[in-house]
């Protein structure tokens, strides 16, 4: 596949401070592909890095998945070839979800339809995640006979652990309804109405000042299984006491203004 080829599966675009990422694979259910997953690493990588983006929001083309995980299809060809399928505790299956987890950068997905296996640990790896009514969250892995070792880290960190090893055990999906009973949805909206409200949730996250909202991202992550008063102690990315933003805020209250963020 050429690089061309690759790019148009994963869209990508900045603007107002916002990286809009599009997995655009719908005829194969936004399915993770070898050059998607590595594409999709080169974005988030490259988000992070732009200092222009301070927040990311995350979708797949159409309304049929947000993700159906990986790419089944891809995996049988390479088997029928007599080539090893890739081992999700190596290389960059693994790395995907460890790279959007840790980008320190807020992260939104919109999830425009089912996801499932890697599309619902995708979903997971994502800070907060808005979804459409019709969008099933499930891990059917072991129908399949494969495993879901992001899951199995992930899902009793969210949820309670019977109700984690019960979606595990049974691969059966939670509805939307569900999964936003359980917190693993924040909102659940129309199908129509998703890209506005995840447009309009975004926007209220990059009205704030960018240094507080890494330090946000940086604290909950590294600090999540410490001890509280190892977490107090965390010193991660610059600090937004010492920042100009710090002065521009509180310039900005007493003038009754909105501020003008710099980032610095």
């Amino acid at each position: 596949m050429t690089d061309a080829e690759e790019v148009e599966e994963v869209l990508a675009t900045v603007e107002d401070h916002v990286a809009y990422v599009t997995i655009n694979r719908p005829q194969r259910r936004n399915a993770l592909s070898q050059s998607v997953i590595r594409r999709l690493i080169r974005v988030f990588d490259e988000a992070q890095e732009d200092p222009d983006v301070w927040a990311v929001l995350l979708t797949g083309a159409g309304d049929k998945a947000f993700c159906a995980g990986a790419d089944l299809k891809e995996f049988d060809e390479m088997a029928r070839q007599g080539r090893q399928i890739p081992v999700p505790m190596h290389g960059p299956e693994r790395n995907i979800f460890e790279v959007v987890l840790e980008t320190y950068k807020p992260t939104v997905a919109a999830v425009n339809g089912p996801a499932l296996a890697g599309g619902c640990e995708l979903a997971l790896a994502c800070d907060l995640r808005i979804a459409a009514d019709h969008a099933i969250l499930g891990m059917p892995e072991a129908k399949r006979g494969m495993g879901a070792n992001f899951a199995t880290a992930m899902l009793p960190r969210l949820l309670p652990r019977g109700i984690a090893l019960q979606m595990l055990y049974t691969g059966d999906p939670f509805s939307a309804d569900e999964a936003l009973r359980w917190g693993l949805y924040n909102r659940v909206v129309p199908s129509a109405d998703l890209q506005k409200e995840a447009e309009a949730l975004v926007r209220s996250i990059v009205a704030n000042a960018p240094l507080s909202l890494r330090r946000y991202k940086e604290m909950t992550t590294k600090g999540w299984e410490l001890p509280v008063q190892s977490a107090l102690r965390l010193n991660v990315g610059p600090n937004p006491y010492l920042s100009e933003d710090r002065e521009e805020g509180i310039r900005a209250f007493v003038e009754k203004r909105r501020p003008v963020w710099r980032g610095r």
